[in-house]
């Protein structure tokens, strides 16, 4: 593996890459990235976050849709990473979700690691296998797609 691989992207630069912001932002930092092939980001999971406190009171889960979210913004980030420029005032959007399986919950105080690999890329879509795990065990993975396009706003 290359040093490129092993570079940090901060919270900072995620935000200049994707739009979204607490408390739909999910990723903390992406922790190696090979540029348009696959990347790892973590989100540390705490119980300040919205979403537990209607999500199982007294035992709070991550939403298993919180978690392919996660995986998604992920993989927007190895598009934009890839793309640089020219992903300048463009959004990424899911196109389908396959396979999905949750395979044990994600609690407050985890350390998540969402790893994501590029299956393919035709033109704008985007397609990825994405794995979530806590401890090195396996809580949730899905295949899905996106396609890359203009924000609303910049569309003709």
């Amino acid at each position: 593996m290359s040093e490129d691989n092993k570079r940090l992207i901060d919270i900072q630069n995620i935000m200049e890459m994707i739009p979204h912001r607490y408390p739909v932002l999910l990723i903390d930092r992406i922790i190696e990235i090979d540029r348009g092939k696959h990347a790892t980001s973590v989100k540390n999971v705490t119980m300040n976050e919205p979403q537990f406190m209607g999500h199982f009171p007294g035992y709070p889960v991550m939403p298993g849709v919180l978690i392919i979210e996660s995986m998604a913004q992920t993989a927007a980030l190895v598009v934009v990473d890839f793309l640089g420029e020219k992903a300048k005032g463009k959004v990424v959007y899911f196109m389908t979700i396959d396979n999905a399986r949750f395979r044990r919950p994600v609690t407050p105080g985890d350390t998540m690691h969402i790893h994501v690999e590029k299956i393919q890329s035709r033109g704008p879509v985007w397609k990825f296998k994405g794995t979530a795990t806590v401890d090195g065990k396996v809580c949730a993975e899905a295949t899905y797609s996106a396609m890359i396009t203009e924000t609303d706003s910049n569309a003709a």
